[in-house]
């Protein structure tokens, strides 16, 4: 298992890997909102002066998404009707981008999928899905689905629903308990076989039911990290543990040290 930081590059890819390899972290996910080919060779270039391996690249949007339980649903991923066909484009775009900086897989929230299978825009969500995987199959790449918005099951019924070869599932500790729909210790028993990625991330449960939980430094919240790595351990995971930390500034930078410390104690 190696560590690695979600990262976005905004228009310094260049400083962005420097930030990554002063860490001495050797793998990163890349958070991209532009995909312009010029944005691409620059990219690449500081991904090899650093020394540095991207293991997905993020996409979120178009358009606005919000964090909580009642705009959520009606704004992020693929499962809002509204802007479906400009983030399905967006994607694409994302996996052109990523074909051009050699990395293997691409990454997003799909969104609140509805829990009925019965439900039409699950059914509509899942066609979604099966688009963008494709899309990401012809350009050699895993597609994976972040988890957060939805129950393990639903995202596995899901992704088997879609049935192609190329699926997997990043999943992200801690915003299984931010949104309140599983323990990930649990959780880990269904989508094992699909994990590609790990968002090392802590997090409280949700109190106020508008609200997701507290998202806190690792350690101070309701993920059990060492079950969790003793469980990878056991599955023979190979694949990247990324570091993210979801606020800005000095003390962003102050937690990743001290989870990159934590994690690496687990891992040995």
């Amino acid at each position: 298992m190696r560590l690695g930081l979600i990262i976005g590059i905004g228009k310094d890819p260049d400083a962005a890997m420097a930030k990554v390899h002063d860490l001495d972290l050797p793998t990163c996910q890349i958070y991209a909102e532009e995909f312009e080919l010029e944005q691409a060779g620059r990219l690449r270039q500081a991904l090899d002066k650093h020394g540095i391996e991207a293991t997905s690249l993020v996409v979120g949007g178009p358009g606005k998404e919000v964090w909580d339980f009642y705009a959520g649903p009606l704004t992020i991923g693929l499962v809002p009707r509204e802007t479906r066909a400009a983030r399905l484009a967006h994607i694409k775009k994302a996996s052109d981008f990523a074909k051009k900086c050699g990395i293997s897989a691409v990454q997003t929230h799909c969104g609140f999928i509805p829990e009925n299978p019965n439900d039409e825009l699950y059914k509509e969500t899942v066609t979604a899905m099966r688009e963008v995987a494709a899309y990401c199959k012809r350009n050699g790449q895993n597609f994976r689905y972040e988890t957060g918005q939805e129950t393990p099951i639903t995202l596995v019924r899901a992704i088997q629903d879609v049935g192609l070869d190329n699926q997997g599932v990043n999943f992200d500790l801690a915003n299984l308990i931010l949104y309140g729909k599983a323990n990930p210790v649990d959780a880990m028993e269904l989508l094992g076989p699909y994990v590609q990625g790990i968002h090392a991330k802590d997090g409280l449960w949700p109190v106020n039911p508008k609200e997701l939980g507290e998202e806190v430094p690792i350690g101070k919240g309701k993920v059990d990290f060492p079950r969790i790595i003793a469980r990878l351990k056991q599955m023979d995971y190979r694949g990247a543990v990324t570091i993210e930390r979801e606020i800005s500034g000095a003390q962003q930078m102050e937690d990743v040290r001290a989870s990159k410390a934590y994690l690496e104690k687990l891992i040995g």
